[in-house]
Protein backbone atom coordinates (compact mmCIF):
# COMPACT_ATOMS: atom_id res chain seq x y z
CA UNK A 1 0.00 0.00 0.00
CA UNK A 2 3.10 2.45 0.42
CA UNK A 3 3.33 2.42 -3.57
CA UNK A 4 0.19 4.34 -3.29
CA UNK A 5 1.69 7.38 -1.61
CA UNK A 6 4.63 7.46 -3.58
CA UNK A 7 2.25 9.77 -6.74
CA UNK A 8 1.27 12.14 -4.10
CA UNK A 9 5.03 12.22 -2.47
CA UNK A 10 6.21 12.70 -6.00
CA UNK A 11 4.28 15.92 -6.53
CA UNK A 12 4.74 17.79 -3.59
CA UNK A 13 8.74 16.76 -3.77
CA UNK A 14 8.40 18.19 -7.24
CA UNK A 15 5.75 21.37 -7.26
CA UNK A 16 6.44 22.27 -3.46
CA UNK A 17 9.94 20.95 -2.28
CA UNK A 18 11.97 21.63 -5.66
CA UNK A 19 10.98 25.08 -6.13
CA UNK A 20 12.22 26.14 -2.93
CA UNK A 21 15.73 26.24 -4.19
CA UNK A 22 14.32 28.95 -6.72
CA UNK A 23 13.58 31.08 -3.28
CA UNK A 24 17.29 32.59 -2.89
CA UNK A 25 15.93 34.92 -6.00
CA UNK A 26 14.41 37.61 -4.05
CA UNK A 27 17.67 37.91 -2.68
CA UNK A 28 19.40 38.50 -6.40
CA UNK A 29 19.49 40.78 -8.99
CA UNK A 30 18.07 37.65 -10.94
CA UNK A 31 19.63 37.90 -15.07
CA UNK A 32 17.50 35.31 -16.79
CA UNK A 33 20.34 34.42 -19.23
CA UNK A 34 22.90 34.19 -16.27
CA UNK A 35 20.95 31.80 -14.28
CA UNK A 36 20.17 31.56 -10.33
CA UNK A 37 23.61 30.49 -9.60
CA UNK A 38 25.85 33.38 -11.21
CA UNK A 39 23.07 35.87 -10.34
CA UNK A 40 24.64 38.77 -8.26
CA UNK A 41 23.52 38.85 -4.52
CA UNK A 42 21.59 42.18 -3.64
CA UNK A 43 20.42 41.06 -0.01
CA UNK A 44 17.11 42.60 0.89
CA UNK A 45 17.24 45.36 -1.93
CA UNK A 46 14.35 44.09 -3.72
CA UNK A 47 12.56 44.03 -0.26
CA UNK A 48 12.80 47.63 0.33
CA UNK A 49 12.04 49.02 -3.39
CA UNK A 50 9.34 46.45 -2.98
CA UNK A 51 8.29 47.73 0.41
CA UNK A 52 8.58 51.73 -1.26
CA UNK A 53 6.22 50.82 -3.73
CA UNK A 54 2.81 52.17 -3.25
CA UNK A 55 0.87 49.98 -5.62
CA UNK A 56 2.10 46.62 -3.82
CA UNK A 57 0.35 48.39 -0.47
CA UNK A 58 -2.73 48.74 -2.54
CA UNK A 59 -2.94 45.07 -4.35
CA UNK A 60 -2.02 43.90 -0.55
CA UNK A 61 -4.88 45.61 1.73
CA UNK A 62 -7.32 44.45 -1.64
CA UNK A 63 -5.87 40.86 -0.85
CA UNK A 64 -6.32 41.49 2.77
CA UNK A 65 -9.67 43.21 2.11
CA UNK A 66 -11.14 39.98 -0.49
CA UNK A 67 -9.90 37.29 1.91
CA UNK A 68 -11.62 39.06 5.02
CA UNK A 69 -15.05 38.71 3.04
CA UNK A 70 -14.41 35.44 1.57
CA UNK A 71 -13.70 34.07 4.90
CA UNK A 72 -16.17 35.76 7.06
CA UNK A 73 -19.11 35.18 4.74
CA UNK A 74 -17.45 31.54 3.16
CA UNK A 75 -16.05 29.57 6.34
CA UNK A 76 -19.27 28.89 7.91
CA UNK A 77 -20.71 28.51 4.27
CA UNK A 78 -20.42 24.71 4.02
CA UNK A 79 -20.61 24.20 7.83
CA UNK A 80 -24.47 25.36 7.67
CA UNK A 81 -25.06 23.36 4.27
CA UNK A 82 -23.47 20.10 5.72
CA UNK A 83 -26.28 20.66 8.85
CA UNK A 84 -28.52 21.15 6.46
CA UNK A 85 -27.87 18.68 4.12
CA UNK A 86 -27.63 16.49 7.35
CA UNK A 87 -30.84 17.16 8.51
CA UNK A 88 -32.97 15.91 5.07
CA UNK A 89 -33.72 12.25 6.01
CA UNK A 90 -34.70 10.96 2.10
CA UNK A 91 -31.72 9.28 0.97
CA UNK A 92 -32.67 10.06 -3.19
CA UNK A 93 -32.89 13.71 -2.70
CA UNK A 94 -30.07 14.31 -0.37
CA UNK A 95 -27.75 12.39 -3.13
CA UNK A 96 -29.27 14.73 -5.77
CA UNK A 97 -28.43 17.99 -3.46
CA UNK A 98 -24.72 16.56 -2.60
CA UNK A 99 -24.10 15.66 -6.29
CA UNK A 100 -25.63 19.02 -7.74
CA UNK A 101 -23.78 21.40 -5.19
CA UNK A 102 -20.54 19.15 -6.01
CA UNK A 103 -20.47 19.90 -9.65
CA UNK A 104 -19.42 23.52 -9.90
CA UNK A 105 -16.11 22.44 -8.22
CA UNK A 106 -15.11 20.53 -10.93
CA UNK A 107 -15.62 23.14 -13.73
CA UNK A 108 -12.93 25.52 -14.04
CA UNK A 109 -12.61 29.21 -13.61
CA UNK A 110 -12.20 30.12 -17.24
CA UNK A 111 -15.53 28.79 -18.02
CA UNK A 112 -17.57 29.73 -15.33
CA UNK A 113 -15.78 33.14 -16.07
CA UNK A 114 -17.62 33.27 -19.58
CA UNK A 115 -21.19 32.22 -17.74
CA UNK A 116 -20.89 34.79 -14.79
CA UNK A 117 -19.83 37.64 -17.60
CA UNK A 118 -22.95 36.73 -19.52
CA UNK A 119 -25.27 35.80 -16.35
CA UNK A 120 -24.23 39.76 -15.12
CA UNK A 121 -24.41 41.22 -18.45
CA UNK A 122 -26.13 44.78 -18.19
CA UNK A 123 -27.95 44.02 -21.23
CA UNK A 124 -28.58 40.40 -21.52
CA UNK A 125 -27.96 38.93 -17.61
CA UNK A 126 -31.24 37.98 -16.52
CA UNK A 127 -30.40 39.71 -13.02
CA UNK A 128 -29.94 42.89 -15.00
CA UNK A 129 -33.04 41.87 -16.68
CA UNK A 130 -35.20 41.92 -13.41
CA UNK A 131 -33.84 44.94 -12.24
CA UNK A 132 -35.10 46.95 -15.55
CA UNK A 133 -38.15 44.83 -15.22
CA UNK A 134 -38.51 46.62 -12.26
CA UNK A 135 -38.01 50.03 -13.15
CA UNK A 136 -34.30 50.22 -12.15
CA UNK A 137 -31.29 50.47 -13.99
CA UNK A 138 -28.79 47.88 -15.22
CA UNK A 139 -25.52 47.33 -13.09
CA UNK A 140 -22.51 45.99 -14.71
CA UNK A 141 -21.27 44.46 -11.68
CA UNK A 142 -17.95 43.30 -13.29
CA UNK A 143 -16.76 46.65 -13.97
CA UNK A 144 -18.59 48.69 -11.06
CA UNK A 145 -15.77 48.63 -8.32
CA UNK A 146 -18.57 48.69 -5.58
CA UNK A 147 -20.19 45.41 -6.81
CA UNK A 148 -17.08 43.92 -7.73
CA UNK A 149 -15.70 42.56 -4.72
CA UNK A 150 -19.49 40.73 -3.25
CA UNK A 151 -19.55 38.93 -6.80
CA UNK A 152 -15.86 37.81 -5.87
CA UNK A 153 -17.47 36.24 -2.36
CA UNK A 154 -20.31 35.49 -4.13
CA UNK A 155 -19.11 32.98 -6.56
CA UNK A 156 -16.56 31.83 -4.89
CA UNK A 157 -18.95 30.63 -1.70
CA UNK A 158 -21.44 29.27 -4.52
CA UNK A 159 -18.58 27.21 -6.59
CA UNK A 160 -16.99 25.91 -3.06
CA UNK A 161 -19.78 25.70 -0.64
CA UNK A 162 -20.68 21.59 -1.98
CA UNK A 163 -17.15 20.48 -1.68
CA UNK A 164 -16.48 22.27 1.14
CA UNK A 165 -18.80 20.34 3.35
CA UNK A 166 -17.65 16.82 2.20
CA UNK A 167 -15.30 17.26 4.95
CA UNK A 168 -17.99 18.39 7.87
CA UNK A 169 -20.70 15.62 6.42
CA UNK A 170 -17.29 13.13 7.13
CA UNK A 171 -17.43 13.66 10.99
CA UNK A 172 -21.43 14.13 10.70
CA UNK A 173 -21.73 10.56 9.73
CA UNK A 174 -19.15 8.89 12.83
CA UNK A 175 -21.33 10.92 15.51
CA UNK A 176 -23.04 8.04 17.55
CA UNK A 177 -26.72 7.69 16.37
CA UNK A 178 -26.96 6.75 20.42
CA UNK A 179 -26.22 10.48 21.48
CA UNK A 180 -29.85 11.40 19.35
CA UNK A 181 -31.56 8.68 20.63
CA UNK A 182 -31.06 9.70 24.35
CA UNK A 183 -31.07 12.98 23.74
CA UNK A 184 -34.88 12.41 21.91
CA UNK A 185 -36.18 10.18 25.10
CA UNK A 186 -35.42 13.60 26.80
CA UNK A 187 -37.38 15.63 25.32
CA UNK A 188 -35.02 17.42 22.91
CA UNK A 189 -36.03 18.95 19.56
CA UNK A 190 -34.75 18.96 16.04
CA UNK A 191 -32.80 22.34 17.28
CA UNK A 192 -31.77 21.66 20.24
CA UNK A 193 -30.23 18.04 19.30
CA UNK A 194 -28.46 20.04 16.60
CA UNK A 195 -27.05 22.81 19.12
CA UNK A 196 -26.46 20.20 22.17
CA UNK A 197 -24.72 17.10 19.61
CA UNK A 198 -24.08 17.71 15.85
CA UNK A 199 -22.28 20.76 16.45
CA UNK A 200 -20.27 20.56 18.96
CA UNK A 201 -19.20 17.12 17.67
CA UNK A 202 -18.09 19.29 14.89
CA UNK A 203 -15.49 21.20 16.66
CA UNK A 204 -12.67 19.24 16.75
CA UNK A 205 -12.95 19.75 12.61
CA UNK A 206 -14.24 23.35 12.41
CA UNK A 207 -10.79 24.05 14.27
CA UNK A 208 -8.62 22.81 12.19
CA UNK A 209 -10.12 24.02 8.78
CA UNK A 210 -10.62 27.46 10.78
CA UNK A 211 -6.47 27.31 11.18
CA UNK A 212 -6.18 26.61 7.83
CA UNK A 213 -8.72 29.23 6.38
CA UNK A 214 -7.10 31.94 8.70
CA UNK A 215 -3.71 30.74 6.93
CA UNK A 216 -4.59 31.47 3.49
CA UNK A 217 -6.20 35.85 4.74
CA UNK A 218 -2.85 36.46 2.62
CA UNK A 219 -3.81 34.50 -0.09
CA UNK A 220 -6.59 34.69 -3.03
CA UNK A 221 -7.68 32.77 -6.12
CA UNK A 222 -5.59 34.14 -9.02
CA UNK A 223 -7.67 31.57 -11.33
CA UNK A 224 -11.19 33.39 -10.24
CA UNK A 225 -10.04 37.07 -10.15
CA UNK A 226 -8.01 37.02 -13.16
CA UNK A 227 -10.92 35.75 -15.28
CA UNK A 228 -13.36 37.73 -13.81
CA UNK A 229 -11.32 41.52 -13.05
CA UNK A 230 -10.79 44.08 -15.55
CA UNK A 231 -8.98 47.67 -15.67
CA UNK A 232 -11.76 49.37 -14.41
CA UNK A 233 -12.29 47.55 -11.09
CA UNK A 234 -8.36 47.51 -10.74
CA UNK A 235 -8.42 49.64 -7.18
CA UNK A 236 -10.80 47.00 -5.74
CA UNK A 237 -9.85 44.21 -7.50
CA UNK A 238 -5.80 44.08 -8.08
CA UNK A 239 -4.91 41.24 -5.61
CA UNK A 240 -0.94 39.76 -5.12
CA UNK A 241 -1.48 36.55 -7.28
CA UNK A 242 -2.36 39.10 -10.31
CA UNK A 243 0.47 41.29 -9.33
CA UNK A 244 2.84 38.19 -9.03
CA UNK A 245 1.96 37.51 -12.53
CA UNK A 246 2.54 40.69 -13.98
CA UNK A 247 5.85 41.35 -12.52
CA UNK A 248 6.64 37.84 -13.01
CA UNK A 249 5.54 36.99 -16.45
CA UNK A 250 4.46 39.99 -18.17
CA UNK A 251 7.31 42.57 -17.00
CA UNK A 252 9.60 39.87 -16.46
CA UNK A 253 11.04 41.01 -13.05
CA UNK A 254 11.61 37.63 -11.55
CA UNK A 255 13.05 39.18 -8.00
CA UNK A 256 10.20 41.36 -7.36
CA UNK A 257 7.82 38.64 -8.25
CA UNK A 258 9.51 35.85 -5.58
CA UNK A 259 9.97 38.38 -3.07
CA UNK A 260 6.28 38.92 -3.19
CA UNK A 261 5.51 35.68 -2.71
CA UNK A 262 7.66 34.83 -0.64
CA UNK A 263 6.61 37.60 1.99
CA UNK A 264 2.82 36.11 1.49
CA UNK A 265 4.06 32.62 2.33
CA UNK A 266 5.75 33.96 5.36
CA UNK A 267 2.95 35.88 6.70
CA UNK A 268 0.68 32.62 5.99
CA UNK A 269 2.83 30.74 8.10
CA UNK A 270 2.77 32.90 10.85
CA UNK A 271 -1.28 33.05 11.16
CA UNK A 272 -1.08 29.52 10.88
CA UNK A 273 1.41 29.19 13.36
CA UNK A 274 -0.71 31.98 15.79
CA UNK A 275 -4.33 30.40 14.92
CA UNK A 276 -3.04 27.19 16.23
CA UNK A 277 -1.18 28.12 19.13
CA UNK A 278 -4.70 30.56 20.30
CA UNK A 279 -6.90 27.83 18.86
CA UNK A 280 -4.89 25.25 21.49
CA UNK A 281 -5.38 27.10 24.38
CA UNK A 282 -9.28 27.95 24.06
CA UNK A 283 -10.40 24.54 23.02
CA UNK A 284 -7.60 21.87 22.77
CA UNK A 285 -7.63 21.01 19.33
CA UNK A 286 -5.11 22.33 16.78
CA UNK A 287 -3.44 20.68 14.19
CA UNK A 288 -0.37 19.62 15.98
Amino acid sequence: MLVLFIPGIAYFVIFKYVPIYGLQIAFKDYNFFEGIWKSPWVGFAVFKELFATPSFWEVFVNTIVLSTLQFVFGFPAPIIFALLLNEVTALGPKKIFQTISYLPHFVSWVILGGIFMQFLSPSIGPINLAIKALGGKPIYFLANPRWFRQVLVVTDIWKGIGWGSIVYLASLSSIDPELYEAAEMDGAGRWRKMAHITIPCLYPIITIMLILAIGKLVNDNFDQVYNLYNPAVYSVGDVLSTYIYRKGLADMQYSSATAVGLFKNLISFALVIGANQVAKGINEYGIW
